[in-house]
């Protein structure tokens, strides 16, 4: 199921142009098309089967629609898309995860989305670690979230719970004791 994640992640984040599908602008594609488009590529993969994963990701990669119908990757698009999220109100602490050799650079320029929408926040410690630990022993950032809100930055939750904001300058950035 792992390797249907990542085939799923990679094409509905970054690359659906490479089976030969296209997302919606808020990043929909029809299911049976996906599956389709999937199979002709070589990587079959069955409407249980991607029910499993969407159901069983740890991190709620991607969200079907309410008829059933489409799928999407919840966040972290390198491809032009709208997911249609209100703002919201952040929590006054989030997290971010990261590695060691990063975080002087990060302190001094902040958090950039780099080749996504947006920074993606967590709303706790042992999800943003998880999240660092991915490339090396990781180290978690705390930002201010509360502060940034008051200051008129605008904050979106994904479906899938994780905080999205376009930046987040150095002044609200704090690594974690």
């Amino acid at each position: 199921m792992v390797k249907v994640s990542k085939y799923l992640s990679k094409t509905l984040r970054h690359q659906p142009e490479r089976i030969g599908i296209t997302l919606d602008a808020a990043g929909w594609v029809d299911i049976e098309v996906l599956l389709a488009a999937c199979a002709a590529q070589g990587f079959a993969v069955t409407r249980a089967e991607l029910d499993h994963v969407v159901e069983h990701n740890d991190k709620k990669r991607f969200a079907v629609s309410d008829d059933g119908a489409r799928i999407r990757a919840s966040q972290g698009h390198t491809v032009e898309v709208e997911l249609g999220l209100a703002a919201a109100v952040p929590p006054d602490v989030l997290f971010h995860g990261t590695i060691g050799r990063v975080v002087d650079a990060i302190m001094t320029e902040g958090l950039l989305p780099m080749d996504r929408h947006d920074v993606h926040l967590s709303p706790d410690v042992d999800t943003a670690r998880r999240v660092g630990a991915r490339r090396g022993r990781p180290v978690v950032l705390l930002v201010d979230a509360g502060r940034m809100h008051e200051d008129g930055h605008v904050f979106r939750v994904s479906d899938n719970g994780v905080w999205l904001v376009p930046v987040v300058p150095p002044g609200y950035l704090r690594r974690q004791a």
